[in-house]
């Protein structure tokens, strides 16, 4: 039986992680001297998170959001919270973080799958969970929070990364942290789902490489069939291979079928990319 380079990945890097709960998450929080863990945690669910964070909710329940806990670390009246949210695939939790990922902040190293942080506030995202740490103190606590990030991420999931599909994107041109997982509507469309993306530059362009992951041949082929659909090309386009789909709000985009998985390159300004099928074919032939 022969396997492919993204089979073995997966089967050497996947692990069964249970839910965590909160009781779980909050004994995981390792001791930090002079600070205490306070006694009591909020919970919060798909229900009633809009208590909490209020508008940016959407997009935590856009990402399969399933629980918050929110536990503080106190020291007479300064204090640090930390909030975890628990999505319903390491995926979603990556996604979520990478939503959030902003160019401002600096990246941590060691800490989950990916951190970033600003001395005040620290985010990282391990196994379905992602952490959202900020401090309430006139004192300074740059290095009290990664201390308590790498306690927490390494119970939580101590490999964790970026998802497996992500590490067949080719790193030639691509724009560092600019790796992304979409759950659904990925370019304006309903039916583009479970999108992985990374953005390029060559030549003065800039573009994303994508992959649709849609879990079954029969599941990609009806995804290029709504796709053509709505472009109203021919639905005898489907097969394996190289297509090109003509996308009157997005421009021309190459894609490759190649099983369950689209692979396509997608240009904000509807550039043409050069050697574009030979990244798609590099791309489809990993998968």
């Amino acid at each position: 039986m022969k396997y492919s380079y993204l089979t073995i990945v997966l089967l050497f890097s996947f692990q069964w992680l249970p839910a965590q709960t909160p009781a779980e998450l909050k004994s995981w929080l390792p001791a930090v001297e002079g600070w205490a863990v306070a006694g009591e945690t909020e919970v919060f669910n798909p229900d009633n998170l809009f208590d909490r964070i209020n508008g940016a909710a959407p997009l935590f329940l856009e990402n399969n959001f399933r629980e918050m806990t929110s536990v503080d670390y106190r020291r007479g009246d300064d204090y640090i919270t930390i909030q975890a949210y628990r999505h319903a695939t390491p995926e979603d939790a990556f996604g979520m973080y990478a939503s959030e990922r902003s160019t401002e902040l600096t990246f941590l190293p060691g800490i989950g799958g990916e951190a970033q942080g600003d001395g005040e506030s620290l985010f990282f995202f391990a196994g379905s969970i992602y952490v959202k740490m900020s401090s309430h103190s006139d004192t300074n606590v740059k290095e009290i929070l990664p201390a308590i990030a790498r306690g927490l991420a390494s119970k939580i999931d101590s490999g964790a990364g970026y998802p497996a599909i992500l590490k067949v994107f080719p790193a030639k041109d691509k724009k560092p942290y600019s790796e992304t997982y979409i759950t659904s509507s990925y370019i304006g469309h309903e039916f583009l789902k479970s999108v992985y993306t990374a953005t390029y530059e060559s030549g003065g362009r800039t573009f994303q490489l994508f992959v649709v992951d849609a879990g079954s041949g029969e599941k990609a082929a009806e995804t290029l069939s709504a796709y053509l659909t709505f472009t109203g090309q021919p639905l005898d386009l489907i097969k394996e291979g190289n297509i090109l789909i003509k996308d009157r709000y997005n421009g021309e985009i190459p894609v490759i079928l190649k099983g369950s998985r689209i692979i396509g390159i997608y240009s904000e300004n509807g550039d043409a990319i050069a050697n574009a099928d030979t990244l798609l074919k590099e791309v489809a032939d990993k998968l």
